[in-house]
Parts: C-alpha cells; structure tokens; sequence
C-alpha cells in the first residue's frame, strides 16, 4: 500500500513539471526575455560606456533616474489597460496591440541610444536611455496583463518561473553580451544587434493568440452604477459623458475594486514584508563578501553567475510546487526556506573566507530566493481582477518595488552598529511579520481577498 502511495505521489509531482511543456507557459520565457533585455542597456552596461568615454562619475550617478519609469509605471497603466490604438489594437487586439506598439518603440528608442555620443553629448544620450525605460516599463506592464489573462490560475507559478528565467537570460545578453560584442564592433553596432533581438518579443506576441476580454460582476456593476449617475445629470451628457465613464473605468474602478475586497490593507501589507528579510540582507550582501577578503573573481563567479543558476532553477521549483501545492501553501513553505537561508549567511560569517562555504551559502539563498519569488509572482497575478489586469498588477509590483527599496535601505545602517552574525540573525527576524500576515491570511481562507467570478463576454 505503501508503495502504491509514493508511487502516486511521485507521478503526480511529475505531472505538475508537464505544466511547463504548454505552449502558453513556453510563450512567457519569451516574453521575459524581451522585458529583460532593455533594462542593462539603460542601467549597468550604459554606466560602462559612460565611464569608458570620461563621463564624469557625477553624471553617471545621475543616469541612476532613468529606473523611475518602472516604479512609476502604475500612473499610465490604465491607459495601457483601456485606451484603443489606432490600427493595433483594432488589427490585433488589445494587449497584442499594446505590446506591438511598445515594441516597436523599443526597437527605435535602443537603436536612438546606441546612435548617440555620451562623450561629446551625455544629455542626448540621458533623454534616449530614458525613453528606453519609459517604452521598458510600458512593454512590462502589457506582459504582465498578457501573462495573467492567457494562463490559468494553476499555471501561475509556472508563468512566473519562466517570467524570471526570461528576463534573467535577456538581462545576460544585453549585459555580458553587449559588452562582448562592443569590445570586438563597438558600442553602435552592440546596441544595434540588441535592437534586431527585441524582435523575439514581437516574433512571439505574432504566434500566439490575443486573450479574450472579460469582465468580473465587480466591473460590470461599478459600470452600471457611473452610467445610472450620468443619466441622472442632463449637464454631462455626450463626449463629457463618455470621457468621464472611461476615467470612471479606466482608473478609477481598478482602485475601487481592490479596495472593497475584505481584508486589502493585510495584503498590502504582506506584499510590502513578505520578502523584506531577503531584501535586508541582500542589501548588504557584496561589503560583507568584500569584508571577509573574497575577491571579485570569486564574487563574480560565485555570486553572480552561480548564484544565477541556483536562482533559475529555484524559480522553476517554485512554479512547479505551486502547481502541485496551490499558492498559499508554496508562499509559506518558501517562505520558511527564504528565512532559514539568511542563517547561511551568519554560517558563513563564522566560517570567514573560505569559498566551498561561501558556494553553499548561495546555493541555499539562490534557490530559496528564486523559489520564493515563483510563488510570490503567482500570488500577485492571482490578486488580480482580470476586468483590470494591467493597472491592479503595474500598482501591486510598484508597491511591492518602492516598499522593499525604501525598507531594505536600513540596512546598512544597522550592519554599521553591529558584527554580521547578529545582523544576519536580526534579517532572519525580519522575515517573520510577513509570514504571520500569510498565516492570518491562509486561515481567512477564500474570504480573505475574494474576487467576484470573471464573466467572458
């Protein structure tokens, strides 16, 4: 009987790994990969070209605002979510339309940065790179909405593995990459190869299918609530009326309907904690490398590129056990892997310089952080009203993105006023609030945030 059992266990396990053979999961890994590659073009890359031509370190310091784009991004979203376009949207649909669009606008805007002259123009070369952000962060928030709307809620984990594992290959190629191949033909023609890649993106959305729009009974009942309104003042008839409907639509009801959903401010809340122990000890994770005499050979190879791996086959358990356990379940058992690996790090502390300790300590906190990340991804697209994808999703990963920037950042404070081994010890500590808010939320069960049904039309 026994047997029988573990042989039923095993097959099933199995079969959740068969989640990442569908076509729609396979199609995301793409997808990453176009929204992974313009961000070093715009961040560490640039900074190489910039310091390589004399640019002051002043000015590269500044070029540092270019991210903004991406943490703003929830501002324009519901445009991106609701706005028709001209031709793409009526010839390819609404999000196929969106992601085109911006696409294009990449293509342009990387070719436009890779054109100029930061030596003898750093200004024209700042207003390029920020435009490449800006079209960045715009194609973001169309793949995130795409993402969510093809996939079903069990595919979520497995969605945000190969979201990850996308965008962590495009972040190599444009990063390792273009510094190869300037090194041999030159920052134009590096940035220029870059710009025929983001074809891969616009290859993809061409070959796979435009979701159906749907609405919830939430939306289309704030909908009828603004049209009864407008027909009760004679004054907003006309354009007025349809303007005011579409803001009401558009950018309005997306707030409205998280916020009516029990229990809001506690998701908040756990999307700002639940990875804030991971972020206070990364924050401080290459000055403690470079404390205890490691050098930056063996940061690279260790860290990054190792770590790199660890984090990708992480990403890819966690999808799998969130399709075999559900979301919540995934969230805590990474969750407690997550904090048990910031440990490792107060091991290593101990241990001092010795690199076979240093591997293991990556490959512990790379994998748990890259499983962590599958699950939490998941959760955030499941909070998702599918009426407004693209505006509730762009909000919750600002939230998530500014929270965790603005709370990480005392970490350097409190690694100045004590020894490593009890700062790792106190970011272990730090993870426990957002594991309490996820119990609270598991034992609220589906009342806990609760979405009304999503009616296809």
């Amino acid at each position: 009987m026994n047997t029988v059992r573990r042989t039923t266990h095993y097959r099933r396990w199995l079969e959740s790994c068969a989640v990442y053979a569908d076509r729609r999961v396979l199609a995301i890994l793409f997808l990453g990969f176009s929204s992974g590659l313009p961000l070093a073009l715009t961040f560490g890359t640039l900074s190489i070209w910039l310091a390589e031509v004399g640019v002051t370190k002043t000015t590269i310091g500044l070029f540092a605002l270019m991210g903004t784009p991406y943490t703003f991004k929830f501002l324009w979203a519901p445009l991106v979510d609701r706005m028709p376009l001209p031709y793409f949207t009526q010839r390819l649909g609404r999000r196929r339309g969106w992601a085109i669009l911006t696409q294009l606008a990449l293509m342009a805007t990387i070719a436009g940065l890779g054109a100029t002259n930061p030596g003898a123009h750093p200004g024209l070369t700042a207003v390029f790179a920020f435009m490449v952000a800006f079209c960045s962060a715009s194609q973001d928030i169309v793949i995130d909405a795409y993402r969510v709307e093809i996939l079903e809620e069990r595919q979520y984990g497995a969605g945000a593995a190969m979201i990850v594992l996308g965008y962590r290959i495009g972040m190599l190629v444009s990063g390792a990459g273009t510094l190869y191949l300037a090194t041999y033909v030159g920052w134009f023609t590096a940035y220029g190869l870059m710009t025929a890649l983001m074809t891969v993106g616009i290859a993809t959305i061409l070959l796979n299918p435009e979701p159906k729009i749907r609405k919830s009974r939430d939306s289309i009942e704030q909908e009828r609530r603004i049209a009864a309104y407008l027909e009760t003042r004679p004054d907003l008839q006309g354009k007025k009326a349809k303007a005011l409907a579409w803001i009401y639509g558009a950018v309005i009801s997306p707030f409205a309907e998280f916020m009516s959903r029990r229990g809001w401010l506690v998701m908040l809340l756990f999307i700002l904690l639940y990875k804030f122990g991971d972020a206070l000890a990364g924050v401080m994770g290459n000055p403690f490398y470079v404390e205890l005499g490691f050098t930056k050979i063996q940061i690279a190879s260790i860290s990054k590129a190792f770590g790199l791996a660890a984090t990708i086959i992480g990403s890819l358990l966690g999808g799998i056990m969130v399709n075999r356990m559900g979301i919540l379940r995934s969230l805590f058992v990474c969750g407690i892997l997550q904090m048990l690996s910031n440990l490792m790090f107060a091991a290593l502390a101990v241990a001092g310089n010795d690199p076979r300790m240093l591997t293991l300590t990556i490959a512990v906190e790379n994998l748990s952080g890259g499983m962590g990340t599958a699950a939490f991804v998941a959760y955030l697209s499941s909070l998702c009203n599918i009426a407004y994808t693209a505006t509730q999703y762009a909000l919750l990963t600002s939230f998530m993105a500014f929270g965790r920037t603005l709370l990480s950042s005392s970490g350097g404070w409190l690694a100045d006023h004590m020894d490593w081994v009890s700062f790792f010890i106190v970011t272990t500590g730090a993870a426990l609030p957002g594991l309490l808010l996820l119990v609270w939320i598991t034992r609220t069960g589906k009342r806990q945030g609760e979405k009304s049904p999503d009616l296809t039309q």
